[in-house]
């Protein structure tokens, strides 16, 4: 519910009562005397659904900028004819629980700070992650996601679009560009500090750490967690729930990578850089669509409906090339998933090699004690290297062939050489009495 409250220029004073009086909607009239350029002010509550057909009733009527609109939440309305208004424009669908035109806008600004804000916070909010990431610490990175401020810009570009308001897509859009370079370079800079002065183990080795690693090389997943973020943040915005903690969501999908790719120009390893900011990127543009869609779903249109037709071109030409580009960059996670799927294929097969040969007779005596696949550091596209197979025996047994046979039998599943290493392990049974 809402209450708005209106000034009524001098002289549309009838025509805005009138207004409001065809639509059966109470009102309080109050008498203004403080400025000859308006008669008096009028409070009208609404429900959420039909304050944007109204004020865009009254703005056709002659109401313009100059006067202005104030629009509130409202707690409690107590009135038959509320009620009525309540059953004629709540449906129960997205387009019925969603807040006006007007205030989305004002929502979308008010999401986005002041640019030197924006900067300050999203390096902070970099830094944080890459502190979580090199600790390993999945509560560190969450934190950095609540402080990030991206869910303005992300949104912005989005609601500037289905509203025809370019100064605000251009601005959206801007900020996000700048958000996740300084975002990169913070996290870089931040992660080349701490490894000069040995605050980390010098020899860590990035793939060794579980929230870097799974960043390194993403899949087809991350596009779904961006894409639900999207969408989640629009309907949040549109709806005003919760906007707060689907910004933590937006945020997820772009501070951690973003700290992640900024590790591995840090470590030296542009290379490994690559899936993470992919990753970034994706995630980027697919919030972007995921809100164009939605916006355009849930029935925000421009003020001016003589735009209607030139905003439904450009909606559909930037939706065509988010589209295009997320597709490109879905293509790269897939051979991502596949490298990883044929990766989980190869250490199924060599397992099973392995137990094939120790269950036949000749080698009856020996178990497999531990096996180990160790993947190559080619991010994002990593093979098997070497394989590890720890076999137990009885004390002073041999047998030289067996490490032959396992690097036959195992390398037939492998596209390329993988070595194979065998260690044997003297294994001694006890009885008890």
């Amino acid at each position: 519910m809402r209450l708005v409250q209106l000034t009524i220029p001098t002289g549309k004073r009838e025509t805005i009562l009138s207004i409001l009086d065809e639509r059966e909607i109470d009102y309080v009239m109050t008498d203004e005397t403080g400025s000859r350029s308006y008669t008096g002010v009028t409070y009208f509550p609404l429900p959420d659904p039909a304050v944007e057909p109204v004020l865009d009733e009254i703005q056709d009527a002659g109401i313009d900028d100059d006067a202005y609109t104030v629009v509130v939440d409202a707690e409690t309305v107590v009135s038959r004819r509320f009620q009525a208004l309540r059953d004629e424009y709540e449906n129960g669908d997205v387009g019925s629980d969603r807040i006006s035109r007007q205030e989305l806008q004002a929502e979308a600004d008010g999401l986005t700070p002041s640019f030197p804000v924006y900067v300050v916070m999203t390096v902070i909010s970099a830094v944080v992650a890459t502190a979580g990431l090199l600790l390993d610490s999945p509560a560190v990175v969450v934190g950095s996601m609540v402080i990030a401020p991206l869910i303005g810009p992300a949104l912005g570009a989005s609601v500037g679009t289905v509203i025809d308001d370019e100064d605000m897509f251009v601005e959206s859009v801007t900020y996000q560009f700048i958000g996740v370079v300084v975002a990169i370079v913070a996290a870089a800079v931040f992660a080349l500090v701490v490894r000069s002065l040995n605050i980390v183990p010098p020899d860590l080795v990035l793939s060794s750490v579980g929230e870097i690693s799974e960043r390194l090389a993403p899949d087809l997943l991350s596009l779904a967690i961006a894409l639900g973020a999207g969408v989640a943040g629009v309907v949040s915005i549109a709806t005003g729930t919760a906007v707060a903690l689907v910004g933590v969501m937006i945020a997820a999908a772009l501070i951690p990578p973003a700290g992640v790719a900024g590790i591995a120009i840090a470590w030296g390893q542009p290379t490994s850089a690559i899936g993470a900011t992919v990753l970034v990127l994706v995630n980027l543009l697919s919030v972007n669509l995921a809100g164009l869609v939605t916006l355009w779903y849930a029935g925000y249109r421009p003020e001016n409906l003589f735009s209607l037709g030139e905003t439904e071109q450009r909606l559909r030409k930037r939706i065509a090339g988010l589209v295009v580009i997320v597709l490109v960059f879905a293509v790269f996670l897939g051979g991502i998933t596949y490298a990883s799927y044929e990766s989980g294929n190869f250490e199924q097969d060599a397992r099973d090699e392995i137990e094939g040969v120790l269950s036949q007779s000749q080698y009856e005596d020996y178990q497999l004690l531990e096996f180990e696949v160790v993947m190559d550091d080619d991010y994002p596209f990593r093979n098997p290297e070497r394989v590890i197979v720890t076999i137990g025996g009885p004390p002073g047994a041999s047998a030289p062939a067996l490490a032959d046979t396992l690097y036959e039998r195992i390398n037939d599943h492998a596209d390329g050489s993988v070595a194979v290493e065998v260690r044997y392990v003297q294994v001694s049974e006890r009885g008890t009495g």
